[in-house]
């Protein structure tokens, strides 16, 4: 009996997989829409920025403003939201209900709004002593100027910090839209400023336009939150608080490293590596965060909440590893592509949007040095980020920090060990050697601890993905300078058709050796887009 009854429970189970894959891919890409349109706006920003400013000592004070926060931010908040907020708020709704949702929202946004109001005035007060700590290498005119930003950017400190909290909400109830989307609007406000007020008050306009679009991405998540039931909470003794507490500390920990000493660390060496090092180093940044945005992070965002839900649940374990390995054969299967295709148009894409005005092709050259060396750990980044989701919604936040910790102790000694030979491109390889170590540490753990992945066949699909990548990549490399001589390069549309023609070629080329190598996620993909534009 139970041999008969055998296939047909495997065969259930595996037509709910298949909607619960599908209800994440869905989700996925509309989190993939929200951060590809963000990061072209992100782009925007930054060439924007690039071609009133350029790589200079200016640029460099903003980095500065704009470092401080963000890094307090990522220490006390940004690390609770998929490491806590979202594993313990989905924990909440699926056993108590949205009533006691509502109560432990409610508790933690009075928390954060008395103890970061606190902490802005600390900043605003002490900017000129916070400066030096964060780029001592700055010469005092750069240094006087950041303490400036400093002031103005202080107080997205608090903005971000409840978009982050009313964003992580949204993802625990399965919410998607509105969190997708906030990138858009702070990059877009960015943006418009800058173009506005720049001519008047010169980098001043950016401080301004990144403390307004921290303010409107948090009122954008409003519309989708129950306003009636989130009113001020002094009870901070909750039970949700506690365990987002309890979860949060390993993290805390990592994250304390991480932001006061390897972030320094990180800016006070590119300081040290010339003028206008910190603003390439963030331009490549951007851009190996286009990629990773547009797949990692949409994906891993898009899982967190059913791997919570299922973590919750002993009987569900086969479906924890099969939700795990569709999201990782998914990850695999875009973004070797996306690597590969960087690596190769990196010149072309940065002089395109950044090799304008005051940014000079001597500037082009060195940060796509930069990004490729970035490069080498995007894919293990991309990874990684999903391995750490896996043990979040298992309530485990210890063992990532662990590794963290272990990561981190690499990254600063290949930096300094390889300062000397690369410059400022040290940073960039021990910073892709950290992901691999982080990425290669918790899969082996991982896997441990589920007792393998189940038969995902991640090796097919990783090997898939690399082979037509690599077919790609070396048909790019060598049609690419004849491309480049064909169309020439000497005005901003010569250089957008290249990247475009490039773009859709090499792609073309990977997608037809993709098929021909049977890549089944990407098959898989196509047929659920189509199954949804027919739909429509």
């Amino acid at each position: 009996m139970d041999d008969r009854a055998s296939p047909a429970a495997d065969a259930e189970r595996a037509a709910e997989q298949e909607v619960t894959n599908a209800r994440i891919a869905g989700a996925g890409g509309l989190l993939a829409l929200g951060n590809v349109s963000s990061r072209i706006i992100g782009l925007a920003r930054e060439t924007v920025i690039t071609y009133l400013f350029g790589a200079t000592g200016a640029v460099d004070a903003l980095q500065v403003a704009i470092i401080v926060p963000r890094a307090i931010y990522d220490l006390l908040i940004g690390g609770h939201v998929n490491g806590a907020i979202v594993p313990v708020l989905s924990d909440v709704v699926a056993r108590r209900g949205k009533d006691d949702l509502w109560r432990s929202v409610s508790a933690l946004a009075s928390l954060i709004v008395v103890a970061l109001a606190v902490l802005v005035l600390v900043i605003e007060f002490f900017a000129p002593q916070i400066v030096p700590l964060v780029a001592p290498g700055a010469d005092p005119a750069t240094q006087s100027l950041a303490a400036d930003l400093l002031r103005i950017t202080a107080p997205s400190l608090l903005a971000l910090s409840l978009f982050a909290l009313f964003s992580g909400t949204l993802f625990a109830l399965r919410a998607f839209t509105l969190p997708a989307f906030a990138g858009v609007v702070f990059n877009g406000c960015i943006v418009i400023l800058t173009l506005i007020l720049a001519p008047s008050l010169g980098i001043v306009a950016v401080a301004i336009g990144w403390l307004v679009g921290s303010l409107a991405q948090m009122l954008l998540q409003l519309p989708g939150l129950s306003l009636r039931s989130l009113r001020p909470n002094w009870h901070w003794r909750q039970p949700a608080l506690r365990r987002i507490g309890l979860l949060y500390i390993p993290v805390m920990l990592s994250l304390i490293l991480d932001t006061l000493i390897i972030r320094p660390f990180s800016y006070s060496l590119a300081s040290h590596a010339g003028e206008g090092s910190i603003g390439i180093m963030n331009w490549a940044t951007t851009l190996i965060q286009f990629p990773q945005g547009l797949v990692a992070t949409a994906i891993s965002a898009a899982v967190l909440p059913t791997l919570a839900r299922q973590a919750l649940d002993a009987t569900a374990a086969r479906a924890f590893v099969d939700t795990l390995g569709m999201g990782l054969r998914l990850t695999l299967a875009l973004i070797l592509p996306a690597a590969f295709g960087l690596f190769v148009l990196a010149s072309p894409i940065i002089a395109l949007l950044f090799e304008n005005g005051a940014f000079l092709a001597a500037d082009t050259l060195v940060t796509s040095g930069a990004l490729r060396w970035y490069l080498l750990g995007l894919p293990f980044a991309a990874l990684d980020l999903l391995l750490v989701y896996a043990f979040y919604a298992r309530k485990d936040t210890l063992t990532p920090a662990l590794v963290g910790i272990v990561s981190l102790a690499l990254y600063v000694g290949a930096a300094l060990l390889l300062f000397e030979p690369l410059g400022l491109y040290s940073l960039m390889l021990a910073d892709s050697l950290k992901h691999a170590a982080h990425a290669i540490i918790c899969g082996a753990l991982l896997w441990r601890k589920l007792g393998g992945f189940g038969g995902q066949r991640l090796l097919a699909t990783g090997g898939k993905a690399t082979l037509a990548s690599l077919v790609m990549a070396a048909a790019a490399w060598l049609s690419l300078p004849a491309l480049q001589g064909w169309i020439g390069g000497e005005t901003v549309l010569h250089e957008a058709l290249l990247v475009t023609i490039a773009a859709l070629c090499y792609g073309g080329i990977f997608w037809l050796v993709a098929r021909w190598l049977r890549l089944d996620e990407l098959a898989w993909l196509w047929g659920l887009l189509r199954q949804r534009l027919g739909r429509g």
